[in-house]
């Protein structure tokens, strides 16, 4: 049975710096929040904010210096580096801004990495990536290599990829930076397709209010801190209007400019 309002993920008084020469700057001040399972979210700031920096916290690709993860339970604070190496390959799904697919293999073999790399049975393996390769509509593409298609549809091969191992969470850093309008709005299909139809959780940093509008809500970050939450009540083009108007405001530009 789902856990209605179940935590999926929990930062508690994160704090990260980093030193350069005499100098100490303070990259994430006492960020706390909560993401629930089965939530579309989105993070956002103008450049320098903390942002990405939070997102290679809780994936464990840099260290902070104090508060807590927990991710569905498990603390991921003190992990040993096996365990944490463990908690990626198995826990988390990852979306990059620069797809990171492989050239010398197809669509499909492309999407069946992270079972291969466990070393999953074929046939069992094979049937769920053709499920994803159809719910993302690139099963046409299959057999084509990451050169034969258009970005929209490698960043929609990452997608299906991230979630062949049925991650507790997919960590989507800048995943629409690369593409444009409507391969962007393809990509951000893909992501809602996958919180509909297998109950994604999914975290994602993004520069751009138009993909962020289509979230359930936006944590906006602004000097290592969170400035302010803003939930989508069901209108996205009120929605869109207000992350503009507060960007508009930390900036002084385009709601879009937060880079």
């Amino acid at each position: 049975m789902e856990r209605k309002g179940f935590k999926m993920l929990s930062v508690k008084n994160l704090c990260q710096s980093y030193k350069n020469g005499n100098e100490v700057y303070h990259t994430l001040k006492n960020v706390s929040f909560e993401i629930q399972k089965g939530e579309f979210v989105a993070i956002m700031g103008p450049s320098g904010s903390g942002k990405s920096t939070l997102l290679n916290c809780i994936s464990s690709f840099i260290p902070y210096d104090s508060g807590k993860i927990t991710l569905d339970g498990i603390n991921l604070t003190n992990l040993a580096e096996k365990e944490i190496a463990e908690v990626r390959n198995k826990r988390l799904g990852f979306v990059f801004q620069d797809f990171m697919l492989l050239d010398g293999l197809t669509v499909f073999e492309n999407v069946c990495v992270p079972k291969v790399i466990q070393e999953s049975p074929y046939k069992p393996m094979e049937a769920k990536a053709k499920k994803l390769l159809q719910m993302f509509d690139i099963e046409r593409i299959a057999k084509k290599y990451p050169a034969e298609i258009s970005g929209g549809q490698r960043q929609r091969t990452a997608v299906a990829r991230s979630l062949m191992n049925d991650p507790l969470i997919i960590l989507a850093d800048e995943p629409t930076g690369n593409l444009d309008s409507r391969s962007s709005e393809a990509v951000i299909q893909a992501f809602i397709e996958a919180k509909k139809q297998l109950q994604a959780t999914i975290f994602m940093v993004t520069h751009d209010s138009i993909s962020a509008s289509y979230c359930d809500r936006v944590i906006v970050m602004k000097d290592g801190q969170i400035h302010k939450e803003m939930k989508n009540r069901g209108n996205r083009k009120v929605f869109l209007d207000q992350l503009l108007n507060i960007f508009k405001d930390l900036n002084g530009g385009d709601g879009n400019d937060v880079d």
